[in-house]
């Protein structure tokens, strides 16, 4: 998928209009909605009506975890394959040394500033995925995300 658009730091975050302005905010609605019935009128229904706005709640935030959970097995298993092909051999023995969120920083760095990035990362400088996102100079988009 290509995209004219230009991707930064400053704009890489992705938000999906239908969870995230759509159907996670009714749910958030109805949780607050049911949660006031209950309180006022405390009876089997209105309670049931607020356990079950929980669980919907739940679900979805589940949902969404799982997602995540899986793009990042994606995103490590990538990053992995592209550190081989990319890294310099003393370079390439450490990539086991880098951690997840290193991992998910690192995707957004252009091909020749990486073997710089792995060694700020490995000597301890970039520890999160915001450093290394923030050190990227020339920033390679990432469109395809959850």
């Amino acid at each position: 998928m290509s995209d004219a658009r230009t991707q930064t730091y400053a704009n890489h975050r992705r938000y999906f209009p239908l969870f995230h302005y759509f159907a996670f905010p009714i749910v958030a609605v109805n949780v607050v909605m049911t949660g006031i019935a209950a309180v006022r009128g405390p009876n089997r229904a209105t309670i049931w009506s607020f356990i079950l706005a929980l669980g919907i709640a739940a679900g979805f935030l589940a949902f969404r975890t799982m997602v995540l959970i899986v793009q990042t097995r994606v995103i490590r298993l990538e990053q992995r394959l592209r550190l081989v092909a990319l890294l310099p051999d003393h370079l390439r023995t450490r990539i086991g040394e880098l951690r997840v969120p290193q991992l998910v920083g690192l995707r957004f760095a252009s091909d020749a500033e990486l073997p710089t990035l792995v060694e700020r990362c490995l000597a301890g400088e970039l520890k999160t995925a915001d450093d290394v996102k923030r050190a990227v100079t020339t920033w390679q988009p990432d469109f395809l995300r959850a």
